[in-house]
C-alpha cells in the first residue's frame, strides 16, 4: 500500500517484533532502533530484509518517531509500537475510515490485550481534576461518569466512532499533512507523554483524533518498558502541564501528585508500594523546573 509507511521504534524488542512487523509487510517499515541489547536489529535484518533500520543511541520514543518519519514517503504514516500488531485487513480499514475523514490527524484502532480482552484507548488530556481522580482512585466510584473518569473516556465500550482527546499510541495511522503543519513530536518528552503532547498540538491546529473499532490490533500493554520506569510517567504528566498550561499549574500537580503517591506508598505493599514511594521521593526532591531540566 503506496499511501502508508510503518515507523516502528525498537528498544530490546524481542520477542513480539516479529509479530508487529509480519502485520506491515506489505508497506514501506522502517524501525528505528534506540540502543538494543538483546539481539533485535540483527534478528529484523536477517528475517524481515526489505525493512530500513536505522540505528540511534536511545533519546527516547519522540525521537525515534522523528527520525523514521523523516526517512518515510506515505500520505499517512503508521506509528506502531514493537509490541503491537495489526489485525489482518486493518490497515486496509484505517486508511479507508481516514480518507473519509479528512479531518482526522490520527485514526486509531480498537485494541485488545493478547487474551483478547479489550485495552482501552481513548483518554482524556490530563489536568488537575483529572490527575486527582486517577491518582486518588475517585473513578472507581463512578468508572462510566465523565466527571470522574474522563481519563478513560469515562469507560465507553469501544464500540463506536469516537472522538478522542487523545489515543494511546500503541497504534497511530497519522496523516502525513497534520504532521507537516503542527511538526514533529516533541523530543524532551522521553517515553510517556509524548503523544498527548502531540494530540493536543493537533487540536489546537483543527485537527480530530478518532477512534475506530472497524480496525483492530493487539498490544502487549507495558512490555517495552515493564512497568519499570513510573517515574517517567510523572515526569510526562509536569512536561506536558508545564508546556501547556504554565509553570505555576505544573507545580500544583507536583504537589497533587506527591500527597498521592505518599498516601498509595503507605496502602500499598512490596514491589508496587515501593515504586510508589520512590516515585513521591522524586516529586519532593526539587520544583518542577528542577525536575524536568
Amino acid at each position: 500500500m503506496s499511501d502508508v509507511s510503518a515507523v516502528i521504534v525498537t528498544f530490546n524488542a524481542l520477542p513480539w517484533i516479529e509479530q508487529a512487523l509480519a502485520s506491515v509487510r506489505d508497506v514501506e517499515t522502517v524501525v528505528v532502533d534506540n540502543g538494543s541489547s538483546d539481539g533485535t536489529v540483527a534478528f529484523v535484518r536477517e528475517r524481515f530484509p526489505g525493512v530500513t533500520v536505522v540505528e540511534q543511541e536511545n533519546r527516547g520514543l519522540a525521537s525515534g518517531w522523528n527520525a523514521g518519519v523523516e526517512r518515510t514517503r506515505g500520505r499517512y504514516v503508521l506509528l506502531l509500537n514493537s509490541d503491537a500488531w495489526l489485525d489482518p485487513g486493518a490497515l486496509d480499514a484505517l486508511v479507508a475510515f481516514a480518507d473519509g475523514h479528512p479531518e482526522a490527524g490520527v485514526v486509531g484502532p480498537r485494541l485488545r490485550n493478547p487474551d483478547g480482552t479489550l485495552q482501552r484507548s481513548v483518554r482524556g488530556f490530563p489536568t488537575l481534576w483529572r490527575l486527582a481522580t486517577e491518582y486518588f482512585f475517585l473513578r472507581r466510584l463512578a468508572p462510566r461518569s465523565r466527571a470522574l473518569n474522563a481519563f478513560y473516556g469515562a469507560r465507553f465500550a469501544h464500540d463506536e466512532v469516537r472522538d478522542a482527546e487523545f489515543l494511546m499510541g500503541a497504534v497511530w495511522l497519522v496523516r502525513r499533512a497534520a504532521i507537516d503543519e503542527v511538526g514533529p513530536a516533541d523530543e524532551r518528552f522521553f517515553l510517556f507523554s509524548e503523544e498527548v503532547d502531540w494530540a493536543y498540538r493537533l487540536r489546537q491546529a483543527g485537527w480530530r483524533s478518532l477512534f475506530y473499532p472497524g480496525a483492530g490490533a493487539t498490544h502487549v500493554y507495558g512490555a517495552s518498558h515493564g512497568g519499570r520506569l513510573f517515574v517517567e510517567i510523572q515526569r510526562g504528566h509536569l512536561r506536558f502541564l508545564a508546556k501547556h498550561r504554565g509553570p505555576a499549574y505544573a507545580e500544583r500537580a507536583r504537589m497533587l501528585l506527591r500527597l498521592a503517591l505518599r498516601l498509595r506508598g503507605r496502602l500499598f505493599r512490596g514491589e508496587r508500594g515501593r515504586m510508589y514511594r520512590e516515585a513521591a521521593q522524586w516529586l519532593g526532591s526539587g520544583s518542577v523546573a528542577d525536575l524536568l531540566a
